[in-house]
Order: C-alpha cells, then structure tokens, then sequence
C-alpha cells in the first residue's frame, strides 16, 4: 500500500512549552485517519508543520515516499486548516472561480465538487448569506478542486450545529468512498469513531496510540455475568488464564479480558465447574473509554 505521509520523529517547541514531541506515524493512501485529542494536544501544530505552514525544531517527514520535494507534494494535497476566508459579496460559484484561477484548475470542476458538498442549488448565493456549516462544506469544495490525493481538516465540525455536523461527517465518508485519502484532527471520540478507520491519540504533544479504531476498541471485550452464588463465580473466573480483573458491581460480575475468550466457552468452563449463569452478555470496550484509559496512564509534565 502506498505510503501518502511519513513523519518521523517531529518535535516543535514555543518557548518552554514543547508542542509537539517526537511524533511519529505513518497515512497510507485510501484510509481516513483522525488524530484525536484534547485541545492543546499538538494536533493543529503538527498539521502547520506537514502543511510547511509551521516550522519544525527537529525531526522530519516526507510525501509520497519521498518521491517528491514538500512545495510539488502540496499541489496533491486539499486543506482547511483555518475558519473558511471567502469574499463575502460574492457567490460561492464566484468564490470557487477565483480558487479556480489560483490554483490553474478548469472551471468545470467547481459544479462537480459543488455537487459533492451539496451546494449546487446555493451556486448563485453570496457567501455572507451561508450559514456556518455551509461556509465549511463551501471551504471543502474549495479544497476538492485539485482533485487532491489526501484532504486535510482541522477540526472540521467545530462550532457547528448537531445537523451541520451530520452533514460534514456524510460528506467526509461520500470523499473517503471516492478513493481520497483523509486526515483529520478532532477532540471528538464520536467524529472519530463515526468516520475514520485509523486514529493518532495524542496528549500534551506526545502518541499515546497509533494504529486503527477497532484495534483501539479493545478487541477482547469484557463480560457481564450473574449467577446464584457469585463468590463461587468470582472465585472460578480468577483462575482462568484468559481473565484480566474482575469487579462486582449491583450483583453483576463484569470480567475484564487480558486474551481471546469467547461466550461459549466461557459458559462451558464454569458449567463444568458447577455454575449456572442466569445472565451472560459481551461487550465491547468504547473509544471514549479506551481514550479515557490512555489518556489518564500519561503522567502529568
């Protein structure tokens, strides 16, 4: 699979406070990729770096496995890293000509990605009449013109309203299944979880994770289980290889997993050991509480 972006090793520092610290990750092409954290976590910083918008103190990264300099690996990339700067007194088709001209694009592209973020009966609109969340989907179209290999949001729902959210969020999937490359930084577990297949979780400039949703969403799981003598249960489940801890909470024994265990032989085990389970059910462990989880184990500067 071809590799977009590497970054190896990254560091920025303002001052005392180190921004960003010795990050490290890879975005191979036709996946979306969230990096995820709270505000200040490094995650806007680290896209001004890759985007040559913020210089870096140490470190590197390269585009398209080095095959080309930064200023021609910019020409394939679409990006809003900023609130949309359009001209207010003219029409989105004006505002995109413009781009258009800038960027030596044809003009044909503006209806086909006007089309895309769902702007086509709002062409002939002046920007300052758009709402929020079409001034961002406007931006968006702007940054499709080029027709990138990768697209970069900063925090592409920020401030909107739960329907402008939605329809971004649709967006980003309907330019995901055209075979377009996304990264995208969020502090949202739900954008992240909703849209992407692979996340960087970072903290304070530093990868906590890097790797894809599901395996963050802790692929073991964790049961729920009750029986008529729930000492015996617990006593029982302590001795099991696959059992990482156990807690007993409103009469029900929640069974964290540190290996593979499915329900089935679970129920074996302890009904060949004389337990009955009046209740059984599987969980998956969620973004938000993995996130929590990393999040928390990171020691405070």
């Amino acid at each position: 699979m071809e590799t977009i972006l590497s970054i190896n090793g990254l560091h920025k520092k303002f001052g005392k406070i180190h921004a960003v610290n010795n990050v490290s990750f890879e975005i191979q092409k036709g996946n979306v990729y969230g990096i995820l954290g709270p505000n200040g976590s490094g995650k806007s910083t680290t896209l001004g770096i890759i985007l040559s918008v913020v210089n870096k103190t140490g470190g590197n990264y390269s585009w398209f496995n080095g095959r080309l300099e930064t200023h021609e690996a910019l020409k394939k990339v679409g990006a809003i890293i900023e609130r949309p700067n359009f001209y207010p007194y003219m029409t989105a088709y004006q505002n995109l000509k413009l781009v258009c001209e800038i960027k030596g694009v044809p003009f044909s592209k503006i209806d086909e990605k006007l089309e895309v973020v769902g702007l086509s009966e709002r062409k002939d609109s002046k920007f300052r009449t758009f709402s929020l969340g079409m001034k961002q989907r406007l931006a968006i179209a702007s940054a499709l013109l080029n027709d990138p290999e990768i697209l970069i949001l900063d925090e592409p729902t920020n401030g909107l309203d739960p329907q402008g959210i939605h329809k971004i969020r649709e967006i980003i999937k309907l330019i995901a299944a055209q075979g377009t490359t996304i990264l995208l930084a969020s502090h949202l577990l739900d954008e992240v979880e909703k849209v992407c297949s692979h996340v960087v979780v970072m903290r304070k400039g530093v990868v906590l994770y890097t790797g894809t949703v599901d395996g963050m969403i802790n692929s073991e799981g964790f049961f729920e289980l009750q029986s008529d003598d729930n000492a015996k249960l617990e006593n029982l489940l302590a001795q099991h290889p696959s059992v990482s801890t156990i807690k007993l909470n409103d009469g029900k024994v929640t069974v964290y997993l540190k290996g593979t265990l499915e329900a089935g032989e679970l129920n074996r085990y302890l009904f060949d050991n004389g337990i009955c389970l009046s209740y059984l059910v599987k969980r998956k462990n969620s973004l938000e509480e993995q996130f929590i989880q990393l999040t928390s184990n990171q020691p405070e500067n």
